[in-house]
């Protein structure tokens, strides 16, 4: 089973991805690393990545992806996949892809990115990322709160894919 954590910047995708999968004992790999230089400079600038931007990012992880299923390996990957679009790139067609959807408020989100540091994403952009996102439904995502501590946000998870 490959999970991929998702949600705007700021929403604490990278600590539940890589607590989550310490908690299921596998592998973590935070999407952030797929990009190009190019997208972190215009990120680190303040300009909202397009489409065009993404796609070959999208790509690329999902070939990671396609990689860990090849091996039979349970994977966590995070990625902010803001667009159902973007979603379906990802899972491939694939039912062993499921989503966490990482939800919070502007302010919490806004309040995380003022107080992050060395990061390349202009915390300016927030509300593009808000404007562009299609937030999954039940049948797409497991959907959580950001309010509790990451060891709660992370118990809600595992409570909700173990039945899976």
């Amino acid at each position: 089973m490959i999970y991929i954590v998702m949600g705007v910047s700021g929403a604490g995708k990278t600590r539940i991805g890589e607590l989550l999968a310490e908690r299921l004992s596998c592998s973590f790999t935070d999407g952030d690393a797929f990009h190009s230089e190019a997208n972190k400079e215009k990120m680190h600038r303040g300009i909202p990545l397009t489409d065009d931007d993404r796609w070959p990012w999208l790509k690329t992880i999902r070939a990671a992806i396609e990689d860990k299923q090849r091996a039979g390996e349970t994977a966590v990957f995070t990625c902010s996949s803001l667009k159902r679009s973007y979603r379906d790139v990802l899972r491939g067609g694939n039912s062993d892809v499921r989503f966490v959807y990482l939800k919070g408020t502007f302010e919490v989100l806004k309040a995380r990115l003022g107080a992050r540091t060395e990061h390349f994403f202009d915390a300016s952009l927030l509300q593009s990322q808000l404007d562009t996102l299609e937030a999954p439904g039940t049948d797409e995502a497991i959907e959580v709160s950001i309010d509790p501590t990451p060891e709660q946000i992370v118990d809600n998870v595992v409570a909700q894919i173990q039945p899976r």
